[in-house]
């Protein structure tokens, strides 16, 4: 089995042993390199080409919001989590929009650090879930930065893409999205593609935010 590799980038050492460790119950994944500042840490990604990086937001040299950038400018096929100890919602929103789809507090569970991983090397978006309805209703209340996208492009989406894009939004995962529907999660992640091209989006949180704004998810009721 050909592992995932991830970069660790964070100023504290005995923080990113710490991260080792509990990476390295998984035989999933391989930590392929590390660094304690982000100009370090660009380096190392553009070195190392890794399928993610996990990335504080208090960084030495820079935020983790420009680093988060500066990741995705280099390569959108890198997928980037935060773990900081930042709880603060305009954080996590700011981290999102610059790219990020995962954001997990540095104090939570190894088995939520771990969940996070796999949810975003997945393709789909992890918070903790002690933010992220609170994330989802910030978000889904900020004005558009681009022209908002009316409901005529939902329309246009098949019904079963329709009721899979609510799921997704909702917080469930491509397996939990297959199980409910009967379908396979390669099937999932095939409407998932559809559904954003057709929407014009780019990051599933995109889509979490679309789905917001129409009304069709309950934003007290989101999942992490």
């Amino acid at each position: 089995m050909i592992k995932k590799r991830i970069v660790i980038i964070d100023d504290h050492p005995l923080f990113r042993e710490g991260l080792k460790s509990i990476i390295g119950r998984s035989s999933q994944y391989e930590v392929v390199g590390e660094a304690s500042t982000g100009t370090q840490g660009l380096k190392i990604i553009k070195e190392l080409g890794p399928d993610l990086v996990l990335t504080d937001m208090s960084l030495p040299d820079q935020s983790g919001i420009e680093l988060i950038g500066n990741i995705k400018s280099y390569s959108a096929e890198i997928h980037v989590m935060v773990v900081s100890m930042h709880s603060e919602i305009d954080f996590i929103v700011r981290a999102f929009q610059a790219g990020a789809t995962g954001y997990v507090i540095k104090d939570s569970a190894s088995d939520i650090l771990l969940q996070g991983i796999e949810n975003v090397l997945n393709g789909q978006t992890f918070m903790d879930t002690s933010v992220s309805r609170e994330v989802v209703k910030k978000l889904s209340g900020l004005p558009e930065k681009e022209k908002i996208v009316g409901g005529a492009n939902y329309d246009n989406l098949t019904p079963r893409e329709q009721q899979v894009m609510v799921l997704l939004a909702e917080g469930l995962s491509a397996n939990q999205v297959a199980d409910k529907l009967f379908i396979s999660p390669k099937t999932v992640d095939n409407h998932r593609t559809n559904i954003m091209h057709k929407l014009g989006l780019k990051r599933t949180f995109e889509m979490i935010r679309y789905a917001a704004k129409l009304g069709l998810i309950d934003v007290d009721l989101w999942k992490g």
